[in-house]
């Protein structure tokens, strides 16, 4: 945006824009750095410090502690803490109570060192010693972490250890991540989010609180703890297991049972045939997914449309009010198994509260497929009530 001479917004100080912007809600303070070049000079000014990996926890949490989100241009929003050869993080502090860290500025290697990470995350209430580093001004309740890697995720955790208030973390793109760990047994985390991890093989999840857990890559074995709350589950797996060895149903089981109350689920095709399916034994006839409203289902296109799994799915959904769709060619596949799931008859309810279908991916011919498909399926399924977008 080029700057007008005549604003009188350019005749007056930084000291007094500063003092403008602090009397403006976060939010919207961040939104005068869309006016102006200036202002979004005022808004991205950048602490850069240099140190060792060791000071990371530290430098970071004293950035936090020193942020006065009532004025929020008094002090840098923006840390960039330099250690060892070359590598370096970028601290971000966002509205609401977020704070992002990015490594991904660091050297990158072609195959990074394999490590596991155990992130443990307590409650204030239940700290007995004085934390050295700990924050007073900012409470995190948000927090996205990038690349943490195997020289950073041990800083990572002793940062984190600051953050008493969190209730959100996503984790996203860190390579050589084999095995994680989350505990928060004593803390108030709600929502989980790990995106692009592409070498964890194997999840821990326990926390007493947790309502939401989102997940993107390739499958890894996962083993819930404390899942009682869980109401929005995404799986998107398209990308196929994340283990090498051969996976089983029994592996699924764990994971079977936490996502059954949710409300709200993203589900892949093949993780239904290959191990929701298998379990669904006879012993198991009255196994439903009783709560969910929303389903999100990834299908891939290697035979025409066929959706005899889905609608199998659906015969275990008796409360669904809204189905998406999506179709991905490049989503993992397995043998199909839509000549055993035909022959099975289920006992459940309609859908009769299902009101929304939307198909995302396909071809004309595809979707008229489809739609001919359920078409044949509505006295099994309830779909006369639904309407298809």
């Amino acid at each position: 945006m080029e700057e007008n001479p005549d604003n009188m917004f350019n005749k007056l100080s930084d000291e007094i824009l500063r003092l403008i912007a602090s009397f403006l809600p976060p939010g919207t303070a961040l939104e005068t750095s869309l006016l102006s070049i200036r202002w979004r000079r005022l808004w991205n000014l950048i602490s850069v410090q240099q140190g060792t990996l060791d000071g990371i926890a530290c430098s970071v949490a004293e950035f936090v502690a020193h942020f006065d989100k009532l004025d929020p241009l008094k002090h840098p929003r923006k840390l960039q803490f330099r250690f060892g050869n070359g590598s370096s993080l970028l601290a971000t502090i966002a509205a609401n109570d977020k704070l992002q860290v990015d490594f991904s500025s660091g050297d990158q290697q072609e195959f990074p060192k394999q490590f596991d990470w155990n992130l443990q995350l307590i409650s204030r209430q239940s700290i007995v010693t004085h934390q050295p580093c700990s924050s007073t001004n900012f409470f995190v309740k948000t927090l996205h972490l990038k690349s943490v890697g195997y020289l950073t995720n041990e800083s990572v955790s002793s940062m984190v250890s600051e953050f008493h208030f969190l209730e959100s973390l996503k984790i996203i793109e860190c390579n050589g991540l084999k095995s994680f760990c989350v505990e928060s047994t004593t803390s108030k985390l709600r929502k989980l989010t790990i995106f692009d991890c592409p070498h964890l093989e194997f999840l821990r999840l326990r926390s007493l609180e947790l309502w939401s857990f989102r997940y993107r890559g390739k499958l890894p074995r996962i083993w819930p703890e404390y899942h009682f709350n869980l109401a929005d589950a995404m799986l998107d797996c398209r990308q196929g297991p994340g283990y090498i060895n051969s996976f089983k149903s029994s592996d699924f089981d764990p994971t079977l049972l936490t996502i059954k109350n949710v409300e709200v689920l993203t589900l892949c095709r093949w993780t239904f045939e290959a191990l929701i399916w298998p379990g669904l034994s006879p012993s198991r006839g009255n196994f439903q997914f009783y709560k969910l409203k929303e389903l999100w289902w990834i299908d891939y296109s290697n035979e025409g449309c066929n959706s005899d799994a889905l609608i199998y799915f659906l015969k275990l959904c008796p409360a669904l009010e809204t189905l998406f769709m999506t179709i991905d060619p490049k989503s993992y596949c397995i043998s199909s198994t839509s000549t055993g799931l035909k022959k099975v008859n289920s006992q459940n309810a309609e859908l009769g509260h299902l009101k929304v279908v939307k198909l995302e991916g396909f071809t004309k011919q595809e979707e008229s497929e489809c739609s001919d498909h359920f078409a044949q399926e509505e006295d099994d399924i309830g779909l006369t009530s639904a309407s298809q977008h």
